[in-house]
């Protein structure tokens, strides 16, 4: 399946045994905002455990603010059915407004941009470019505040989890509504700087996909350019926003 959420799900982001799916890269979206719903029609909000409030909100405000980052990042794909996971590890860099890249190293090659309202996947061994488009408005927001946008308690109740081995406060989030997208989103948060050290969603299924952030830097000037796909010559390209015209 091609396109969803960032994070929460998209293109296939490693190849995997054709005996189960393969993993879901890691979550990102577009920095336009979701146009905004009458009051009238506004569903119920969500909650915070008043003890959580503030590191929500400081959260909340770390990222309002960051212009660009960048980071390592390690991801373990849980699959329920089969009872195994899948470890990839690679590099992520975002820029406002809406450019984001995904570079898996391990277990193999794969390149991930998303610019504006559309998704490039680039697999070097198989010399294929597939592009897509992503409609940003369908976006949760618990993937849209990374990015300066979307209030995380307009769409869950957020409580504190338990973790013996988290280096951060474990928040819970349950969706108000019943999401068919996933059942549950976890966030590692260092106390301190209120960055996100970890992120986990729980899809309906009850399979996890764990991304975990490593030396994540922030404001430090990444260039549109680094966001560019110029695959070589004889690359076979996909290009699915342009069926149907």
């Amino acid at each position: 399946m091609l396109i969803e959420t960032l994070l929460v799900s998209l293109l296939t982001a490693q190849t995997a045994p054709q005996t189960q799916p393969a993993p879901k890269p890691a979550v990102a979206a577009e920095s336009k905002p979701a146009p905004a719903t009458p009051k009238a029609a506004t569903a119920s909000k969500g909650s915070i455990a008043p003890d959580l409030k503030p590191l929500v909100e400081r959260m909340q405000a770390f990222y309002e603010k960051t212009d660009d980052f960048k980071a390592a990042f390690k991801q373990d794909y849980k699959y329920k059915t089969f009872r195994r996971t899948q470890t990839s590890t690679g590099t992520v860099t975002y820029k406002k407004p809406g450019l984001m890249r995904w570079e898996y190293e391990k277990p193999s090659a794969r390149t991930f941009v998303l610019a504006g309202n559309k998704v490039y996947a680039y697999d070097p061994e198989g010399q294929s470019l597939t592009v897509g488009s992503v409609d940003t408005s369908k976006l949760s927001a618990s993937v849209t505040f990374l990015f300066g946008q979307g209030r995380l308690a307009d769409e869950f109740n957020i409580t504190k989890g338990t973790c013996a081995d988290c280096k951060g406060t474990l928040l819970m989030l349950d969706p108000v509504s019943p999401d068919p997208r996933f059942k549950q989103v976890r966030l590692e948060v260092d106390s301190k700087t209120a960055q996100v050290l970890k992120s986990t969603v729980v899809d309906p299924d009850g399979s996890e996909n764990t991304i975990a952030f490593v030396d994540l830097k922030t404001n430090v000037g990444i260039a549109a350019d680094s966001f560019k796909i110029n695959p070589p010559e004889g690359t076979r390209v996909e290009d699915f926003t342009k069926q149907g015209k």
